[in-house]
């Protein structure tokens, strides 16, 4: 049977074509909160972008994609240094590059990916060249691994955008678990992060001045942030679990949020979202959320390529984390870190970054239905 040069999964083009409606609804709604106007238009704009996007992805190929992994890596890297130096400062942090006409441009996002990219080849390649490798073959690659991942974290912690270094760190754990390498590392690592995770907290809880001597105010703060979310307090936090809860089975309908709080088009989407369509809108959503992760591990288990796996694995780790912190941040069950709803908030950069993953993933989509034909 004659195939198509391109052939995907229509039900992840269908989840895709829903996100971005629920997306452009909730974000028309969360425009009678904020003083801007015509951010439907520019997540209507980044969609289409990110279609062609897609399209480019699905022109050159994952292979192509693969074997630039260190010019990407390179770049990325780079990106994170200029930000620094020459980027705007937005609420005391310097995570973008503001184009006039266009808006904020986050490289932290586009590294998310990088990292994804970049660490499926490298385990990729350790696999082919090492079958059953040996514990000191293992801790040199390991090595090489925390460097990788070490760079851009440092320089994304730097910005400050603490919740970016945690998903680059999820990402890394999840594709170096699927990788099959001893799980004594794992182990060691995990005790590792235990013991300076306590020492972090005890010098917290029980001396702030030789905490703020040792790590520095700005990240006592960032400490204190997190840790306050489980009291429930917050302006930020009590007016959007009271627009969930008042939002009832059916909700209040599209266009109508009442009740404002701070950043409705991208932490707290899924309030304004659930104060539109109510409980029944939510469990609609977040079934829709499983349904697109289910798909992905499917695509992954069916791939004859090795790499495939790694990168799939490293898209729904960040992925599933997204979903999890954004929706358990905005009812009170996580801390606030400013991470947003994948495919669903507002954001050029981070909507972007998405789209390219989900070209990657049609890609692995095509080659899946070549092989099984």
């Amino acid at each position: 049977m004659k195939l198509s040069k391109y052939k995907v999964d229509i039900s992840i083009i269908i989840c895709i074509v829903l996100f971005a409606t629920i997306s452009v609804i909730s974000i028309m709604s969360a425009e009678k909160l904020l003083p801007q106007d015509n951010l439907v238009l520019k997540q209507i704009l980044w969609y289409v972008i990110g279609f062609v996007l897609i399209g480019f992805i699905m022109f050159i190929g994952n292979k192509f994609i693969y074997k630039s992994a260190w010019i990407l890596y390179i770049l990325g890297v780079l990106s994170l240094v200029l930000v620094l130096i020459f980027g705007s400062s937005i609420n005391e942090a310097k995570c973008w590059f503001k184009i006039p006409g266009i808006g904020n441009f986050q490289p932290s996002e586009f590294m998310k990916i990088i990292l994804i990219i970049v660490l499926g080849r490298m385990i990729n390649d350790f696999k082919e060249k090492y079958t059953i490798a040996t514990l000191k073959q293992e801790f040199i690659f390991l090595i090489k691994v925390c460097v990788i991942v070490g760079i851009p974290s440092i320089l994304t912690f730097l910005e400050p955008d603490t919740g970016v270094v945690l998903i680059y760190l999820l990402i890394t754990f999840v594709m170096l678990l699927i990788s099959g390498i001893r799980y004594r590392w794992f182990i060691l690592v995990l005790g590792m992060f235990g013991f300076i995770l306590g020492f972090i907290l005890i010098t917290y809880f029980f001396n702030n001045d030789l905490f703020i001597k040792i790590f520095g105010s700005s990240f006592f703060l960032r400490v204190d942030r997190l840790l306050d979310w489980s009291s429930g307090s917050g302006y930020q936090l009590e007016n959007g679990i009271t627009a969930i809860g008042s939002g009832g089975l059916i909700g209040y309908g599209i266009n109508n949020t009442p009740i404002y709080f701070p950043e409705p088009q991208t932490d707290f989407i899924f309030a304004v979202y659930s104060n539109n369509f109510g409980f029944i809108g939510s469990i609609i959503l977040i079934a829709l959320l499983t349904f697109f992760d289910l798909k992905l591990i499917k695509l992954a288990i069916e791939s004859p390529s090795n790499i495939n796996k790694y990168i799939i694995s490293g898209i729904l780790g960040m992925l599933i984390y997204q979903q999890l912190q954004n929706i358990g941040m905005t009812i009170g069950l996580m801390p606030i870190t400013g991470i947003t709803l994948p495919f669903i908030s507002y954001g050029g950069s981070s909507l972007l970054s998405y789209m390219i993953m989900a070209g990657l993933i049609f890609n692995i989509s095509n080659e899946n239905i070549k092989y099984r034909n």
